[in-house]
Formats: structure tokens, C-alpha cells, sequence
């Protein structure tokens, strides 16, 4: 290897640029920055401020803490939903004032006194999801009146009622309990707090009402005609958010015991800055809990800390306008880039080198030499089905293949004219396998494994096996699940292409030629999948060695065929049977002397092959052209090989004229004929085989039984 080629191999082969892909394309990645900026945040306070991170310090602050999170709850709840909240200061105001004149005005019990607070807050908050919700008015005019009318109504009962509440006492050991108290060191607000949150974050992430609120948010027209009701739950969020308000306001007012003409003044700019900082769209439709607390924590510490530090309230307000005003840019520019963004960096190529291939052309003397014999089949089913991946028959000759419609469809022996929908399943069926009970199993793009039982029940069986700890992609989600097998212990082994990519992105998966691919191993007897080997590129076709001890599988990408063998002395041997072949394998399955079928999805070029050694010029192809002008490879010419347990080429069928199989996924061998589907074709072929053995089918080989 050149100097350039090694330090170009090192440098993109090693360097993680596919992480920060990763990461910007998950949904948590939007709380990296703030997080961050927290942290920075208590480091830089930390050293400014004395005893800022003492128990004591701390402990102050989680009170106050507590009842700020709370309102912030409320308010992201409503923001998600695409509306916004700024009468929450009056609220928290009225409550509090409530709480307290009940119990030491009324002498009330203290429960009564924290129904009457969230219950003037839920009235408060329904009165804005009414007009917002039902009457469709504006919720930015509409909680500002709500802000204005609520405020007059808070300063009319504090003139009236709010000297004799003041001169009034109470002793009562639950109220200071509330109010001062705490449990290991937890202020009972923050524990309160706490408990909330995740209560909303269950909410919104694992029941139907939260989905409900974030596709509200995403989209208000989609979301009606799916069936939600929106004004409904319009109407809910802002009760969610008056009773967030009332419960604040209840510990507000057990923590001062008294309330004043500033209380709740500014709140809503402090709770809309933490949310928006936090990472919650003004938008609506994207944004959590977390981001909420993250924002809330951020906001609160630095507004309190620069009271601490002496200064006044007009710096806390122009500190706290520059925040708003950048996370507001922030969230603006990001969520309308960030797919542009995303674009930028996600495509992370590799270097490759392949080594040099036999030649496949017609009359160059190797046993790769491709031909014009499959032009001579038979054709079934033309213009009655698109995307046949994969073809297998059943022991009454009936011949089935999946469509890019997400069907299974059977066509009857022995003519093949007639046909029928065998079953529905979704996705994009590829690779096919009958189990010994007369199951089709199959592998669906993107959707998992699948059986299809003899009386046409689907059935899911697998969408998910064990995850990565190191992997910032979830791959434990099957994303690209392409063909399968069944061994003689009765377990599916199948393959799971790409972790990065879903099937109908192999192109990308391609130019990129990251080895993300993987060979999973389903248990019918568990019920669970796991991982048996990773690191693959491109892992495709799966076939059962006849020895029953192990199967073979193609890397598309590689251009290679690997055995491994799963159980006997030799389990868990992995072995490179064929390397650098001209073409791209694909589908692998037996033939009826002991041999093996494989078909070429397409023929390696000199040009993207010199592409493969220059990753750089890949990632810059990918950045700067339009998806229809990259270089990816060739898959409008394969063919049909047949080679031994030894790896030796036997026999090559092509159709170098394009007159009917230019490009091949998939063959079964059954009766003397040999049946070929493409993943691009709106047909399947048959081939009369000389020579081959008339009465041999595939089922009676795996089961054993003499044709």
C-alpha cells in the first residue's frame, strides 16, 4: 500500500466521523448543548460564588428549584402542543394567595387548602384551553389578556384580604413540614417536583394522550385528520399547565407562609426562556421533560446567582432577554438546517481496497465468464409483479415470491398463469425460508422477521435483538433484514444488512462501505434474537451448508462469501470460502448435487473499485451532488454462479443483452429447472437445467428425505 493510500485508510478508517452523525440524528442530541451549557455554567458559579455548591446552599435552592420545575412542566406541556402559556405568573399569584389565605385565614385543613390551589389553577387554565382550544382564538393575545386580567384580579385580593392573611398565623407542623421541611436532605417542593416530572415524562413519551399532544404540536391539520380530537386536547394541555401553577403556588405559599405585590412577577419569562433554552420548540411538535429541566436548571441558577452576586433586577432581565433571544435563533435556525446539517456530516465513507477480480467477460477463459443463457427463460408473471427479491416453491410445486406492495404472492403449478395474494405482511418482503410445519418464514426491509403460517396467519417474530453497549445508533432495531435460513437445531439465522442505513438506502450504505452489517440468530423455542457475528459489509444471502453444521453468507460489498459454522466441533469458526469475486453476491441456496446456487446483484467497475480507495472523494460526491448523480455500484448486469463447499467456481449463467434477468437477487433450483428473481424485475424466470436431477426440491433436501 502507497504512503497517500495508508495515511488516507488511517484517517477515515479510524477517525469516528460517523459519530457525530449519530448523535446530531438522535432525538437527545438537542440536549447535548444545554447540558453543556449547564455545566459550564455551575463550574464558572461555582468559582465565583462562595459556598455555592454547599448542602446548605443547595438545599435552599432545591426549594425554590422545586416549584420552578413544576411550572416549567406545565408550560413545555403546552409549547409541545404548539401553544404557549404567559398568564402562569397571575396564576401562580392566585394560588398562592389562595393556599395561604385558606389556611391561616380560614383556619382550613391543609389538604383542602391544596385541593382549593390546584383547583383555581385548573379553573384558570381551562378558562385559556376554552378560548384557545374551542373558540381557536390566538394563544399568544389570549394568555396575555389572561396575564393582565388574572394580575388585576391577584392585586384587588391582595389590597383586600392580604393584611389580615399577613397578621394571621397558623401553627401547624404539616404547613412548615411543606414549606421548610425535607426528606434525606430533599426539600419536600423538590421531591414533589421530581415525582411530577416523571409522571409527565411517562405521560408524554408512553401513553396515546402524549403522543396525541406532540403530533398536535407537529402538525395540527395531519393530526385532525388522523381522528385526535385537537381541541380537546388543546384544552387539556393549558389544564395541565393551571394545575402545575396551583401545585407551585401551594408550595410557594407553605414555604413564605405569605405572599406579596411581586410574586409571580416574571415568572412566565422565566419559565418560556428555560424551555426555549432547554431545547423545546416554540414551534411546537419537538421538545421533552428533560429539555424542560435542563432549561429550568440553567435559568433559575443564573438568575439567582446574579442576585446573589449583588447585582440588580435590570441585569437579571437583560441576561435573561439575551438568552431568550439566542435560544430563540437557535431553535430557528437549527430546525430549519438541521436535516442540511445532517446531509453534511452523516455519510462518513471508509477506505476500501478490493483486491483484483477475474475477468468476467464473455470468451475471457475464467469461471467467472458470464453468458447469454438466462436470456433463454421462461417468463412467469410479467407486469404482474414488482420487486420478486426472493423466489422459493412448496412441495406441491407452487412457486411464491414477495412484491414491493408488501405481498406474498403464490403462483400455481404447473402453468404459473394463475396467482393469488397468499398473504399481506407490509414493508418490503425480501428473503424467504419454509419451516419444517409449513411456515413461510420471511425477512421484511425494515420491519423484522415475519412467519406466515399455513392458514395465512402473519405473525411478527422478531423486530429487535440485544444492543450494543458502544453504539450511538439503537441497533438493537432491525433496520435492513435481507434473507434467511433455518438450521437443522431449528433456529432462523438471517441477516441484518446495514445498522445505519434502511433497505431502500443500500446505495448510501454502498458508497459509504462501513462494515455495520450483522448475522442474527432467532430461537423459536425463547422467542429471541441475538447477535452472532458483527462487523459485516454488507452480510446478504444465507444458506445451509449440507454438512447441517453450518451455513454460508454473503458480504455484497466485499464481493465475498464466508461459512461459519454454528454447532459441531468447529462452531464458531468463520471462514472466507471465495474473495474478490467480479460481481455483487447475493442470495445463496442449495443445488441437487450437493453444491451451491449464488446470485450476482450486480458487477464490479474499475471505477467505483478506485473510488473505494479515495473516502475522500466519496464524502465529498455525497455533499455536493444530487443523490440521482453519485457513483454506486453497477447492478444493472449480474448473473447466476454455482460453486462447491471448497469455494470452487462451477458454473456462471448471465444475460449480458438485458432480454430478461440483466440483474439477479435470488434463484431457487426445484425439479430440474432453476427459478430467478430480481429485486428490480416485474418478473421471475425458469431455466431448464441439463442434467440436473428431475425430482429433487429444496424442502426434501433440508428435511432429509431422498427425491
Amino acid at each position: 500500500m502507497k504512503i497517500p493510500e495508508a495515511l488516507s485508510k488511517a484517517r477515515y478508517n479510524w477517525f469516528p466521523d460517523h459519530v457525530l452523525g449519530e448523535v446530531l440524528s438522535k432525538r437527545w442530541a438537542d440536549n447535548a448543548v444545554p447540558l453543556l451549557f449547564l455545566l459550564l455554567t455551575i463550574v464558572v458559579l461555582d468559582h465565583l460564588i462562595p459556598n455555592f455548591l454547599s448542602p446548605q446552599s443547595l438545599s435552599d435552592s432545591g426549594r425554590q428549584m422545586g416549584e420552578f420545575l413544576i411550572i416549567v412542566c406545565g408550560i413545555s406541556i403546552v409549547m409541545m402542543a404548539g401553544g404557549i402559556d404567559l398568564s402562569i405568573g397571575s396564576n401562580y399569584a392566585l394560588c398562592a394567595l389562595a393556599a395561604v389565605g385558606v389556611v391561616n385565614l380560614l383556619q382550613w385543613p391543609i389538604p383542602v387548602a391544596f385541593v382549593i390551589a390546584v383547583g383555581i389553577g385548573a379553573v384558570f387554565g381551562a378558562f385559556n384551553g376554552v378560548l384557545i382550544g374551542f373558540f381557536k382564538l390566538r394563544a399568544f393575545l389570549t394568555t396575555l389578556v389572561t396575564l393582565v386580567i388574572g394580575r388585576a384580579v391577584y392585586d384587588i385580593a391582595l389590597v383586600q384580604f392580604g393584611t389580615a392573611i399577613q397578621l394571621a398565623y397558623r401553627d401547624s407542623p404539616v404547613w412548615d413540614f411543606i414549606g421548610d421541611g425535607s426528606i434525606r436532605l430533599f426539600p419536600v417542593s423538590l421531591i414533589a417536583a421530581i415525582a411530577i416530572l416523571v409522571t409527565a415524562h411517562i405521560f408524554l413519551s408512553r401513553s396515546r394522550p402524549g403522543w396525541h399532544i406532540t403530533a398536535i404540536g407537529g402538525s395540527r391539520r395531519s393530526a385532525f385528520n388522523t381522528g385526535i380530537d385537537v381541541r380537546k386536547t388543546v384544552f387539556w394541555t393549558y389544564v395541565i399547565s393551571g394545575a402545575c401553577c396551583g401545585i407551585a403556588g401551594f408550595l410557594f405559599g407553605a414555604r413564605l407562609n405569605g405572599t406579596g405585590p411581586g410574586t409571580g412577577i416574571n415568572l412566565e419569562i422565566l419559565a418560556l426562556t428555560a424551555c426555549v433554552v432547554g431545547g423545546i420548540s416554540l414551534g411546537g411538535g419537538r421538545g421533552s421533560i428533560a429539555k424542560g429541566v435542563l432549561g429550568a436548571l440553567i435559568v433559575l441558577t443564573i438568575n439567582n446567582s446574579l442576585i446573589r452576586m449583588g447585582y440588580h433586577s435590570g441585569t437579571n432581565q437583560m441576561v435573561l432577554g439575551l438568552m431568550l433571544a439566542i435560544a430563540v435563533i437557535l431553535d430557528i435556525r437549527w430546525l430549519k438546517n438541521r436535516q442540511k446539517v445532517l446531509h453534511n456530516v452523516y455519510v462518513a465513507p471508509v477506505y476500501t481496497s478490493m483486491g483484483p477480480a477475474p475477468s468476467a467477460l464473455p470468451g475471457s477463459g475464467t469461471p467467472y465468464a458470464l453468458n447469454h443463457r438466462l436470456s433463454e427463460t421462461e417468463i412467469i408473471g410479467l407486469g404482474e409483479i414488482e420487486g420478486p427479491e426472493d423466489v422459493i416453491l412448496d412441495e406441491d410445486d407452487h412457486l411464491y415470491c414477495g412484491t414491493r406492495h408488501g405481498d406474498i404472492v403464490r403462483y400455481f403449478a404447473p402453468e404459473y398463469r394463475e396467482s393469488e395474494i397468499y398473504a399481506h405482511i407490509g414493508g418490503f418482503p425480501l428473503g424467504l425460508a419454509f419451516d419444517r410445519d409449513g411456515s413461510l418464514k420471511v425477512c421484511v426491509g425494515a420491519m423484522g422477521l415475519y412467519s406466515v403460517s399455513p392458514d395465512r396467519r402473519v405473525e411478527r417474530l422478531s423486530a429487535e435483538t440485544n444492543r450494543s453497549w458502544l453504539s450511538v445508533v439503537d441497533d438493537a432495531r432491525l433496520r435492513d433484514p435481507n434473507d434467511l435460513d433455518i438450521g437443522s437445531d431449528g433456529r432462523i439465522y438471517f441477516t441484518d444488512s446495514t445498522t445505519r442505513y434502511d433497505a431502500h438506502e443500500w446505495a448510501t450504505d454502498s458508497v459509504e462501505n462501513r462494515p455495520t452489517g450483522r448475522v442474527l440468530v432467532y430461537d423459536p423455542e425463547i422467542g429471541r434474537t441475538r447477535t452472532l457475528l458483527r462487523r459485516l459489509n454488507y452480510p446478504n444471502g444465507v444458506c445451509m451448508a449440507h454438512d447441517g453444521e453450518s451455513f454460508f453468507f454473503a458480504e455484497s460489498w466485499e464481493c465475498r462469501v464466508n461459512r461459519y459454522w454454528y454447532r459441531g466441533p468447529e462452531a464458531g469458526r468463520l471462514e472466507c470460502v471465495i474473495r474478490d469475486m467480479p460481481g455483487y453476491p447475493d442470495n445463496i441456496n442449495r443445488a441437487s448435487d450437493g453444491t451451491y446456487w449464488m446470485a450476482w446483484l450486480g458487477m464490479r467497475t474499475p471505477t467505483f473499485d478506485l473510488m473505494l480507495r479515495r473516502p475522500g472523494a466519496r464524502r465529498r460526491m455525497t455533499r455536493r451532488l444530487p443523490k440521482d448523480d453519485w457513483l454506486f455500484p453497477n447492478i444493472n448486469t449480474g448473473g447466476v454462479v454455482k460453486f462447491d463447499e471448497s469455494g470452487r467456481i462451477l458454473t456462471t449463467l448471465g444475460d449480458l443483452g438485458g432480454k430478461h434477468h440483466p440483474m439477479v437477487t435470488s434463484m431457487r433450483e426445484h425439479k430440474g429447472y432453476l427459478y430467478v428473481g430480481g429485486i428490480l424485475n416485474n418478473r421471475i424466470g425458469r431455466y431448464k437445467l441439463d442434467g440436473a436431477n428431475a425430482y429433487w426440491t429444496g424442502m426434501s433436501s433440508y428435511r432429509g428425505r431422498a427425491p
